[in-house]
């Protein structure tokens, strides 16, 4: 079956001064294939007035579907996407950062390998192709790198980008998957589970980059770190389910 509806799933966190931007920009995308949008976001106990902005975008916006959830406590962005995954209706489901980081304006070149009917499952790399990618920090890039070697050596994926956000999934494959991790270990659990599905085609596509800093709201850290690699030796090793 042709998909109709790609799902885009967007974890909230202390985001009122971006999220309406992001917003704009996905109402702004005119999807290939004749595929329709669903905006899934879930707010994760925000402490500024990221609930109140996101009911007035959907109230102001009728012409774009959004659907919102509230955790009631803070849960963390792996539980952020946990609840948007559950309830995503679409048949297609793509991960989209609160924050102006990523271009949904690039969600075309993403669909293209599984519309076209070569793909499952596409990552969007920050670190191939020709597109402009913010210079930041060099140990970021460092660490990242070691991530991805870690995860590759384990899931034997040769992935350039193993915690990019852009991850777009068919959704009964993200569905299908039991996945734990509710904070920052999501993307080395994902890309372990999805790995071991028998046959499951992976591409790859260079993306552009708009990193913030600390101070432009920049959550992730050193720790975050650790618990990655943790989470790449718990699920590719001792956690094979």
């Amino acid at each position: 079956m042709h998909p109709k509806v790609l799902s885009i799933i967007i974890p909230v966190y202390n985001e009122e001064k971006t999220i309406h931007l992001i917003l704009d920009k996905i109402k702004q995308v005119q999807l290939i294939g004749g595929l329709q949008k669903e905006v899934v976001m879930v707010n994760d106990f925000s402490s500024d007035n990221s609930w109140v902005r996101l009911q007035a975008y959907q109230t102001q916006n009728q012409d774009l579907k959004i659907s919102l959830f509230n955790h009631a406590v803070n849960k963390g962005k792996g539980a952020a996407l946990h609840t948007g995954i559950k309830e995503a209706t679409g048949d297609l489901v793509i991960i989209q950062d609160a924050d102006l980081e990523y271009d949904p304006l690039e969600y075309n070149e993403l669909l293209k390998p599984i519309l076209d009917g070569h793909a499952d499952v596409v990552y969007g790399s920050r670190f191939m192709g020709g597109k402009p990618h913010r210079i930041l920090f060099f140990w970021h890039s460092i660490g990242n790198g070691i991530l991805t070697l870690m995860s590759n050596i384990l899931t034997n994926l040769n992935l350039t980008d193993m915690e990019t956000c852009y991850k777009l999934f068919r959704a009964d494959i993200i569905k299908g998957l039991h996945l734990k991790e509710n904070r920052f270990g999501f993307e080395p659990e994902v890309t372990a589970k999805i790995a071991r599905i028998p046959g499951i085609r992976i591409y790859e596509i260079g993306i552009s980059y708009y990193g913030r800093t600390y101070e432009d709201g920049k959550k992730i850290g050193w720790k975050d770190g650790l618990r990655a690699i943790y989470c790449i030796l718990k699920y590719n090793i001792w956690a094979k389910k």
